[in-house]
């Protein structure tokens, strides 16, 4: 740890610090999904992760059901229902991402809004 993030954290209120400390840079894949259901938007981000399960299962399905297909009108309606729910489940994992990135983001901001003030404390 370096003299500034020293000073940075020594910065900090309880708040601050106890954020930091949740998002660190060093957190893989599997931590930022569990930090992302928390806070303001984490009921959706659970709502989005078992709706995300919920089409999985839906979408094996219908690719089942377009394997067995008894007619040409099935194998076209299940192929559609497939494809459909896969772009639905494209579209759900890019915002679940995005909301990962974002939290990401916040956290370097944090740190350089702390960072600007401390250089404007030691200049003024």
């Amino acid at each position: 740890m370096t003299d500034t993030d020293a000073r940075i954290r020594s910065a900090l209120d309880a708040d601050d610090r106890e954020f930091l400390a949740s998002l660190g840079p060093d957190h893989g894949m599997f931590r930022q999904i569990g930090d992302s259901m928390h806070g303001p938007l984490g009921g959706w981000m659970k709502f989005s992760f078992a709706l995300a399960i919920v089409i999985g299962l839906a979408l094996a399905y219908c690719l089942y059901r377009a394997l067995t297909f008894d007619s040409l009108e099935a194998l076209i309606g299940w192929g559609l229902a497939g494809l459909a729910l896969l772009v639905m489940q494209g579209f759900l994992k890019e915002w679940m991402f995005a909301r990962m990135n974002m939290l990401a983001v916040l956290t370097e901001v944090k740190r350089l809004q702390l960072q600007v003030a401390m250089l404007q404390e030691d200049r003024g």
